[in-house]
């Protein structure tokens, strides 16, 4: 009898095993689904493109302005472009929320007009706010310009025809550095 139930042991091992390997396995699929479910149900994207939990707008150049019309802004030229932005919490907490603009708020516009029907244009720019002094304000970089009143390009570069230009490019160049 011993023998018998020691025989059924390895069997009845590679059994539990299998069961506890669906079980995990379920449990992940489980956890996956609601991390999905969690993130949509938390804002995610919206039909335009912008994701205001994330700070980050990924879609069409058309839906940048909120209003899907094949154009941007009233110009149909970069509607097609993939357009990538970013922004910091600072960024968004005084652009969107009321909150003082402070030398931590910026944010990043990657443009890609190399995709069918684009302009064919790659640009990639990095903005920091510097305050209504612009170029003698303390947190102005030698090598950007100066863009809607408080801002600084810090960098502008990219492709046209396959043709690359450096429009700005700061010294120093990162975001937080002042």
């Amino acid at each position: 009898m011993v023998k018998k139930n020691l025989g059924n042991l390895p069997s009845n091992l590679m059994i539990g095993l299998l069961a506890a390997s669906i079980a995990i396995l379920a449990l992940v699929i489980a956890l996956r689904f609601q991390n999905i479910k969690t993130a949509f149900s938390a804002g995610g994207f919206d039909q335009f493109g912008y994701n205001y939990q994330a700070r980050i707008f990924s879609g069409l150049a058309d839906g940048v302005d909120k209003n899907l019309d094949g154009k941007v802004w009233g110009d149909p030229t970069y509607a097609k472009d993939h357009l990538v932005m970013k922004w910091s919490k600072a960024w968004n907490d005084a652009r969107f929320n009321g909150a003082s603009w402070t030398p931590d708020a910026y944010e990043d516009n990657e443009w890609n007009g190399k995709v069918p029907g684009g302009s064919g244009e790659v640009w990639h720019y990095k903005i920091v706010w510097v305050g209504p002094e612009l170029e003698k304000s303390q947190y102005w970089r030698t090598g950007g310009y100066a863009i809607w009143g408080q801002f600084e390009v810090i960098m502008d570069q990219g492709s046209v025809a396959n043709e690359h230009f450096w429009n700005a490019h700061s010294s120093p160049n990162g975001y937080g550095i002042y």
